[in-house]
């Protein structure tokens, strides 16, 4: 159930601000385990009166912890990938409904129609697991799309790259998306000249390339796929909502989601636009589990709310995770 159904329909800041004091203030009193963690911090429904003062539970809360602020019975729970011997994030949804209105209007916010669209999906390394919420995303753009040759494509590039010069060149308009290394490998492979595909990565090499920077990634899938610019999804296990890249990794976030930078010296306090620290989400629509999240991702804020991914913080680097050791 969402106990605050008009999250999805915010059309202002002011709107925003006042929604989600309302939400914080339903977590503080339903999940425990934010709770607890706020008392640490001194904080309580009463010395809360910002956005800027809401905690923000560190990421990997979602490994060690059951992150419910529902009563309700848990429909699905979404996991991480992760190698043998290594926790993985778990995300219990009590309401799957909740998470399909959200990505479903964020879509349709950045991209139209689905029914406009053949949906080519290559993503292997998640659909080789369960509880991938990606997969579940993706999967249902797939079915909604209404097209026949919409669909998923594990290890069989061959088959995927003469669809995709096919259906490109009859005209359709082609969302490709994919985890980073297997577009890599299709660019390796064949050489496109794309007029009617949207390529969109998922991030990601899973250990099977190693990691390059950004802007070299998009050049080289620019240039192999024959496209002026790379799209990109920000998401992950541990939120409900997505925030999208039409191009050059500035990401937009949906209405009920929003970003924040936290000084990587001090978690607790904020930095201007345009300087690097770690980013805070506010999701909305994790209004079942806790929507305040800090990520152990770094980035920058712009003044028009858009923002950027630059990386993650070192694993060895305990100021940028400084909430974990309160």
């Amino acid at each position: 159930m969402n106990p605050y159904p008009d999250l999805f329909s915010i059309s202002s800041q002011k709107e925003f601000e006042k929604i989600t004091l309302k939400v914080f203030r339903h977590q503080y009193d339903h999940n425990q385990v934010y709770q607890d963690f706020c008392s640490l911090l001194k904080k309580d429904k009463s010395n809360v009166k910002s956005i800027e003062e809401i905690p923000f539970l560190p990421i990997q809360f979602f490994k060690s912890h059951e992150i419910l602020s529902s009563n309700d019975s848990v429909q699905e729970t979404f996991t991480s990938s992760g190698t043998t011997g290594i926790l993985t994030s778990k995300h219990l949804v009590t309401d799957l409904a909740i998470y399909e209105q959200s990505f479903r209007k964020t879509f349709s916010q950045f991209y139209g129609n689905t029914e406009d669209y053949v949906v080519l999906a290559v993503l292997p390394s998640y659909l080789e697991r369960d509880g991938s919420s990606l997969i579940y995303m993706v999967n249902d753009l797939i079915e909604s799309s209404n097209h026949p040759e919409s669909g998923f494509y594990l290890n069989n590039y061959d088959e995927l790259i003469h669809k995709l010069i096919e259906l490109d060149s009859w005209g359709h308009n082609i969302l490709l998306i994919g985890v980073t290394y297997a577009l890599l490998d299709l660019v390796e492979k064949q050489s496109f000249q794309l007029k009617n595909t949207i390529v969109m990565e998922t991030g990601g090499m899973k250990g099977k390339r190693k990691e390059i920077i950004r802007e070299e990634l998009h050049a080289i899938l620019c240039d192999g796929f024959g496209v002026s610019t790379i799209h990109s999804e920000y998401g992950m296990t541990e939120l409900l909502s997505q925030a999208y890249s039409l191009g050059n990794g500035i990401f937009e976030c949906p209405p009920w989601m929003s970003i924040l930078i936290r000084d990587t010296e001090d978690a607790l306090s904020y930095i201007d636009y345009s300087k690097t620290g770690g980013i805070n989400v506010i999701d909305l629509a994790n209004i079942n589990s806790c929507s305040f999240i800090a990520t152990q991702d770094l980035g920058k804020k712009y003044p028009n709310h858009s923002f950027e991914v630059l990386g993650r913080f070192d694993a060895s680097d305990i100021r940028g995770c400084n909430l974990m050791v309160i």
